[in-house]
């Protein structure tokens, strides 16, 4: 209950469709709706070096954009997969089929992590010293359509992805990523 409150208190929301509508349809605006994507089923994949991201398949974001004329903002964070290594979880492995089945009953990934100790290195659960360096892209301006269709989502999704594409390659070697590393989207 506390935490709920504190959750609330901060500005944070269900990102269920009703109250990501609520946010961006409000007559004065200056609400901002950050929504991680690739959510749960991303974590189970998150490692180190790791620059795969589950956005292929996700679209309901896009046609909320389209029916509130809400703009969307292409945002990536390097370093944030080197926080923790995380227990190889191949797909179709004992371990991934037991998260998978807790994320369908529980509604939340359980990725099995660690990092370093607060006295020693070697294993614990405090994060890496690393830094994330969040990069903000330009907003993709979004006309609004009360009833969008399929065409219209893939057309804005297509953009979406480019332009999240186009922000990773901007900025990757400064940011201690290869030339020849590349965002993967599935």
């Amino acid at each position: 209950m506390l935490l709920q409150l504190i959750s609330i208190t901060a500005g944070l929301v269900s990102s269920c469709k009703s109250s990501l509508s609520y946010l961006v349809s409000r007559p004065n605006g200056g609400n901002v709706a950050v929504i991680a994507v690739g959510g749960a089923t991303e974590a189970l994949d998150a490692r180190p070096g790791a620059l795969t991201l589950q956005v292929k398949n996700r679209k309901g974001f896009i046609k909320l954009a389209l029916k509130h004329g809400a703009q969307l903002v292409p945002v990536f964070s390097f370093g944030e997969n080197e926080l923790f290594d995380q227990m190889e979880n191949p797909a179709g492995s004992h371990l991934r089929r037991l998260q998978n089945r807790l994320q369908s009953i529980m509604g939340i990934a359980m990725p099995l992590f660690h990092a370093r100790g607060v006295f020693q290195y070697s294993f614990g659960l405090i994060p890496y010293r690393k830094s994330i360096h969040t990069i903000v892209g330009k907003p993709i301006p979004v006309s609004q359509t009360t009833c969008p269709s399929s065409e219209d989502i893939d057309a804005l999704h297509r953009v979406y992805l480019q332009s999240l594409m186009e922000l990773f390659e901007e900025n990757k070697t400064t940011y201690g990523v290869e030339k020849d590393q590349h965002l993967t989207f599935i």
